[in-house]
């Protein structure tokens, strides 16, 4: 993180990037991220590597990297003490403004170079990068009312739970009843309701918490199925605890 501050909310609890965090997140982790100036007021600012599952498997490949069991640890790790990485992220810097120095060749070698540095770090991270299984079939209604929040396609939320995406849809179908998208704007709704009525939050809060993706959408679906809209639920709410 470069500059300002970056929170994170997952399942697992918050995560907050400010200057000068490193981090490492694992694939296939539904995150929230909230974007927020720094105590100066500078904007968020960070650089981000991604290390595909093409170059790792390549890398295992090359360096004779048995199969790694299934990662059961944290889906994000803090390396903010790591010198040798800040020192890595250090030599990215003059790329920021020079961005078409880092040509193919040289994002291959640092992103070769930031796979040995972890590597270093810890035997844990072999298993962290190279676990190459896919999600298994889970238990999708555990998973659903778990997940629901995350405004993610249909698709990825079929990935996730190991299907294809017609399996998704078939097995949602015959555990809930109705369809993915009248379950998830339901469900979402219903929590929307709980947080403006019982924790007081404001609608301005409350639509991204729950997987909106506009405050406007969020308020004619509301009002459509509770008949107020989370403005004037809130002001009721206001007058009643008063």
């Amino acid at each position: 993180m470069l500059s300002g501050e970056s929170h994170y909310f997952s399942n697992e609890g918050s995560f907050v990037m400010r200057e000068g965090t490193i981090c490492l997140m694992r694939r296939n982790e539904l995150f929230k991220k909230l974007k927020k100036v720094g105590p100066n007021g500078e904007p968020p600012s960070l650089i981000s590597l991604f290390l595909d599952q093409k170059t790792l498997r390549h890398y295992a490949t090359e360096n004779s990297i048995p199969k790694q069991s299934a990662y059961r640890g944290k889906a994000m790790l803090d390396l903010s003490g790591n010198s040798f990485l800040k020192g890595f992220f250090n030599s990215l810097l003059p790329y920021v403004d020079n961005p078409g120095k880092l040509h193919a060749k040289m994002a291959e070698l640092k992103t070769y170079e930031a796979i040995e540095l972890l590597l270093q770090t810890g035997d844990s991270y072999r298993n962290f990068l190279f676990d190459f299984q896919e999600p298994h079939k889970i238990d999708l209604e555990t998973y659903m009312n778990h997940n629901f929040k995350y405004n993610i396609p249909l698709s990825s939320f079929a990935k996730l739970a190991g299907r294809s995406l017609s399996t998704f849809k078939r097995d949602f179908t015959k555990i809930f009843e109705t369809t993915p998208e009248k379950w998830l704007q339901q469900k979402r709704l219903e929590q929307a309701h709980y947080l403006l009525s019982k924790r007081e939050m404001r609608p301005s809060e409350v639509y991204l918490e729950v997987g909106f993706e506009n405050l406007s959408h969020f308020s004619f679906a509301f009002k459509k199925t509770f008949g107020l809209t989370p403005t004037e639920l809130t002001e009721q709410t206001k007058q009643t605890s008063y």
